[in-house]
């Protein structure tokens, strides 16, 4: 590209400098030509003169003379001659001005003098017509002179324009001479290249790091094509290495998913079924599938037995039991801490037998055992998988536990709750008919009147028909069941109940909000409204009775039941104190609160009771139900 700029530039700079030569080259050819003229138009001015007249002969033929002197050597041919012309244009301009100096201009000046004379032109006129004869006969030769100048003007002209044409046209072979070069060099040198590295990226882009670039010379393709090839060696690494990385991260996430698979088929079957042998060899037979071992077992016992429980195992009881092992729990469970030992089986084979500890929390249950070849060793993603599916086994052994105490306890809560009922009623009503039955037998033996063992005996009767009626109460506060609609439903139906049975106006307002019972405080304020229903029905002697349930934002819930009774005075007051204050209270102190029992400004009773909702699940412990079960044995 720079060889065709340097010979557009020389071209154009020989253009420009021959067309600067050849500059006025037209104007002097044509200043020229009017030498010829002129040179005619003084021989017409001497043939027309002289006369009679000789001033105007003589000024015209001397301006004309003046004339061809200032064409002859006007600005116009002494340009051109000033850029250097041929010899041969120099020659002849000279041959003309030498002529014209030396032998033309000389007798056209005596010419003239003699004109100018004020002598007699008969005197002059022998010399007059001898200069007009020699100029006359000398014009023709100057003329073609002057006609040879022209025409060497012409051709130096014409020579200068061919030199410039060839230059030309040299110019433009060289520039495609060059072109042609360089289309060749861009093919051989570019080209190419660029397509073996295009061809190189393709490979490249579709996976293929094995191509290299052919082109490795010194240059800037060169040196690209050796990038490439070093590009290409490492990304050829790379691409490897990378692989080997998916490789190994898609053999982790099978491992993964392999894992999570166990666990997931661990935590169904556990959560879905009991702890049957069952479950646990389908268990087993989960972790053999998915990570590749031979058989396992879980055995139940703890670091210092002599002996354990075999809960499951997938072990042949001919073949592949190891026989070494049976009956030798310090082996398998050791201090509790996950190891690998070997076995001797029955058939004579030695095998490795992983053992890791199924254990919750502090607690250890037993151990999970599995059995693998002697050359084989279980991986650390293996061991840390069945770690984690003996912390399963151990959580679901511990919540089996857990689930068999808490049924034990309700058992135990539910015989607690009864017998605390029976010896607050039916107990203490027997023992009241028992001195009565005393009293009876003393007025018998004693032989009493009649009308006074008449008495022991509607008071025996009015105390039966009492334990009757607590009998029948407490028959249906057993019977009682929490509505799934909730507290309030529940608590309506109690209403309604007791309603229909008195026949008195009950009302129920319901202010709990969104407060959230547990079981536990539902089923104790619903016993408390029907203990306190059950007082005014029996005692109260009332027409209308209100129940109002109060829940505040702290969490502190108020419940009161109040009528428009008697009050609480007199033998109602001790009735009270004797069937239903007592059990009233207890519940109170079951949910942590406080039992009232004032009368109203109308003279009924108002029974209040107050109690958190966050302490009602934790005021007795087992250890207090336990306590009170005790003391309710000694008492009766």
């Amino acid at each position: 590209m720079m060889t065709i700029l340097g010979l557009a530039v020389i071209s154009m700079l020989i253009s420009v400098f021959m067309a600067e030569t050849t500059e006025g080259f037209a104007a002097a050819i044509n200043q020229a030509g009017t030498l010829r003229m002129q040179s005619y138009r003084i021989a017409s001015s001497l043939v027309h003169g002289p006369s009679d007249d000789t001033v105007k002969p003589v000024s015209t033929t001397e301006d004309l003379i003046d004339e061809f002197e200032e064409r002859l050597f006007s600005p116009r041919i002494h340009n051109v001659l000033e850029k250097g012309p041929s010899k041969r244009v120099q020659a002849a301009y000279q041959a003309v001005a030498s002529q014209w100096q030396t032998d033309i201009f000389p007798h056209l000046r005596v010419y003239l003098e003699l004109l100018a004379l004020n002598s007699d032109f008969s005197d002059i006129r022998h010399e007059v017509t001898k200069q007009q004869a020699y100029f006359l006969s000398n014009v023709d030769g100057f003329v073609n002179r002057i006609h040879h100048f022209v025409k060497v003007l012409e051709l130096d002209a014409e020579e200068k324009n061919s030199q410039l044409r060839i230059i030309q046209i040299f110019s433009l072979i060289l520039i495609l001479l060059v072109a042609l070069v360089s289309l060749f060099l861009l093919h051989i040198n570019v080209l190419r290249p660029l397509r073996d590295l295009l061809a190189c990226a393709r490979a490249a882009r579709h996976g293929d790091f094995t191509v290299r670039s052919r082109y490795l010379s010194e240059d800037e393709l060169g040196q690209l094509g050796h990038a490439f090839n070093v590009m290409a060696e490492d990304l050829s690494k790379i691409y490897s290495d990378l692989e080997t990385r998916v490789q190994e991260q898609t053999a982790h996430l099978e491992r993964s998913n392999r894992s999570l698979e166990l666990l997931y088929k661990t935590t169904r079957r556990l959560n879905d079924s009991s702890l049957e042998s069952e479950v646990q060899v389908a268990l087993i037979h989960d972790i053999e599938d998915l990570i590749g071992v031979n058989s396992g077992t879980i055995c139940l016992g703890r670091p210092g037995d002599a002996s354990g429980y075999q809960l499951a195992s997938t072990n042949s009881l001919n073949n592949r039991r190891q026989a070494d092992l049976l009956g030798n729990c310090q082996r398998c469970i050791r201090d509790g801490t996950t190891h690998t030992f070997g076995a001797d089986t029955i058939d004579g084979k030695r095998v490795n037998v992983f053992s890791t500890p199924i254990r919750d929390q502090a607690e250890q249950f037993g151990v999970l055992l599995v059995e693998f070849s002697e050359k084989e060793a279980l991986e650390e993603w293996q061991q840390r998988l069945l770690e984690a599916v003996a912390s399963h086994i151990a959580l679901s052994i511990n919540v089996a536990q857990r689930a068999s105490q808490g049924r034990m306890l309700s058992l135990m809560e539910e015989r607690s709750v009864i017998a605390r009922e029976l010896h607050d009623s039916i107990a203490q009503s027997l023992s009241y008919l028992k001195i009565q039955v005393s009293r009876l037998e003393k007025s018998v033996s004693e032989e009493h009147d009649q009308e006074s063992i008449l008495s022991i005996t509607q008071v025996l009767r009015s105390a039966l028909n009492g334990a009757y009626r607590q009998l029948r109460e407490l028959l249906t506060s057993f019977r009682l069941r929490v509505n799934e609609a909730g507290l309030m439903a529940t608590l309506e139906n109690t209403v309604r109940e007791y309603a229909d049975r008195s026949g008195m106006r009950v009302e129920l307002v319901d202010r709990i909000a969104n407060c959230r019972f547990s079981p536990n405080a539902e089923v104790h304020v619903i016993q408390i409204v029907r203990e306190a229903l059950s007082n005014v029905i029996r005692h109260a002697r009332a027409t209308t009775a209100q129940v109002l349930l109060e829940c505040q934002p702290d969490g502190i819930v108020r419940v009161r039941v109040e009528d428009d009774g008697i009050g609480i005075t007199g033998e109602n007051g001790d009735m009270m104190q004797h069937y239903g204050l007592t059990i009233m209270t207890e519940r109170a102190a079951w949910l942590g609160g406080e039992l009232s029992i004032t009368e109203t400004d109308s003279g009924g009773t108002r029974i209040e009771l107050t109690f958190s909702i966050s302490g009602s699940d934790h005021t007795l412990s087992h250890e207090n139900l336990f306590q009170k079960m005790n003391n309710a044995r000694n008492k009766a």
